[in-house]
């Protein structure tokens, strides 16, 4: 049994886990499954360029084609293109049966008159006839009025676009691991008050009995008193639960089901610089503006990917290949040919002025949005430096409220301690003591809070969590 205890207990210290912020942040940057599957945009977009970048290099295409007909056109075709037709195929025969009416004058004209009217059977009843044709294609285009060149520029930038949306979107979640870490530290904390003011409580509940005992204080004390330690459980698990909570959610994030405990808070009572600072660093760094920076410059390109309809387009054919009655790969009967195409759109209804019109919206559209973000970024970064600023100011104030509670709560215990004519009773030190216990939660929150606005002010900065201080 004995054995079995200690693997259990081996077993816990092993699995158990506690980490640091930036260890929290690594491994979401890591492990999260949202952020890997952002991923693939970036990755899709290199796919685009390549796609657009292989265009250029024309496409190469074998056929195979085996047909069965006893159509005469296809049939003479398919003779004329392995190279099989013959004069008989034309009727030439009946021709030459014909030269002598054609060679005496008496009967010269008639013959003649004969000769044309003649149906041909083998040309236009030909035997039924399996053609086996192969070939090589090669197309490629020569000039595209611009189109693949664009399209070429617009991967490049999607490419640099969806990769600072990435970057933000590993930056921005380090908000979420910031909330599940401190939040994991906070419900500590509570915990920790709670279990130090459950002896408080305790206390109370010693010094009401004996003053019931001896007859200083009526049984309702002993009771108010027994009622709030059980209260101060009941808050003790919630707290328990909250940290339950966090944690699973730093286990979600992370991707790290192993993680049970946290180290210390972080980012608390940080010096704050000058606003000018914090929104300057926003618009040099923040990714996600960057991002809709690069999604207006595709958007521009994109009126000229649409207007390469206003120019010719340019394209090469060759061909190579042989035909075949047969399954055969016999070169005397191959053929090749080469062109080079233009086609050039003369009227297509204004279709081609109606995409520019809206490629064009578009961009503008994109751009509005783009100098619209910049406003609200700087509003934002001024919201969250207002907040933590606001919230620093009011954390000495709290510190001396709550000093204020503890110092009220042992006054009044000592009055109720020399309760020698029931001048209080135990209602009015439970008063105190919820005064005190509210003084610290509000303190502890609050402390959570600066963390969490601090945060948020790096973020809304365009800076990373990881790795500050």
């Amino acid at each position: 049994m004995k054995i079995v205890i200690s693997l259990i207990l081996l077993y816990g210290i092993v699995v158990a886990k506690k980490i640091t912020f930036d260890e929290a942040i690594s491994l979401t940057i890591q492990n999260n499954k949202e952020l890997k599957a952002k991923e693939y945009e970036t990755k899709k977009a290199v796919q685009n360029l390549k796609e657009a970048k292989a265009y250029d290099l024309g496409k190469v295409e074998l056929a195979y084609n085996i047909s069965h007909t006893n159509h005469a056109g296809y049939v003479f075709g398919m003779k004329m293109a392995s190279k099989e037709a013959s004069f008989d195929d034309f009727g030439f025969g009946h021709f030459i049966d014909s030269m002598g009416g054609l060679m005496n004058p008496a009967t010269a004209l008639q013959t003649k008159s004969d000769l044309l009217a003649y149906q041909p059977d083998q040309l236009n009843n030909p035997d039924a006839r399996t053609n086996f044709e192969t070939k090589f294609t090669y197309d490629v285009p020569i000039y595209t009025g611009g189109k693949l060149q664009t399209a070429r520029d617009m991967a490049k930038l999607q490419i640099l676009a969806n990769s600072n949306k990435l970057k933000y979107d590993k930056k921005k979640i380090g908000l979420d691991v910031l909330k599940a870490y401190n939040g994991a530290v906070t419900a500590k904390s509570f915990m920790t008050m709670l279990q130090k003011n459950q002896k408080t409580i305790d206390r109370f509940i010693r010094t009401s009995q004996h003053l019931y005992n001896n007859q200083l204080a009526r049984v309702i004390d002993v009771k108010q008193s027994k009622m709030a330690r059980q209260m101060l459980d009941v808050k003790l698990q919630e707290a328990k639960a909250k940290f339950d909570v966090a944690i699973a959610y730093l286990q979600f994030l992370t991707n790290d089901k192993d993680i049970s405990d946290v180290d210390k808070m972080v980012f608390y009572d940080q010096n704050i610089t000058s606003f000018e600072m914090f929104r300057s660093d926003a618009i040099n760094n923040r990714d996600d503006y960057k991002w809709m920076r690069l999604n207006a410059k595709t958007m521009k390109k994109k009126i000229s990917f649409d207007s390469s309809g206003d120019y010719p387009m340019i394209g090469a054919h060759v061909e190579y290949g042989l035909n075949d009655d047969q399954l055969s790969l016999d070169t005397t009967k191959d053929y090749y040919l080469g062109a080079i195409g233009l086609k050039y759109t003369i009227f297509d209804g204004d279709i081609n002025k109606i995409n520019k019109q809206k490629a064009t919206i578009d961009y503008l559209k994109t751009k509005t949005y783009y100098h619209y973000m910049k406003n609200g970024i700087e509003t934002e970064v001024r919201k969250n430096y207002l907040d933590i600023k606001a919230n620093q100011a009011q954390i000495p104030n709290k510190i001396k409220i709550q000093n204020m509670a503890e110092d009220i709560l042992r006054r009044t215990e000592k009055i109720y301690k020399n309760n020698l004519d029931f001048r209080t009773n135990m209602m009015f030190v439970l008063m105190q003591f919820e005064n005190l216990l509210k003084s610290q939660a509000d303190l502890i929150k609050s402390k959570y809070d600066q963390t969490i606005l601090y945060g948020k002010l790096q973020i809304s900065a365009g800076n990373s969590l990881k790795g500050l201080k």
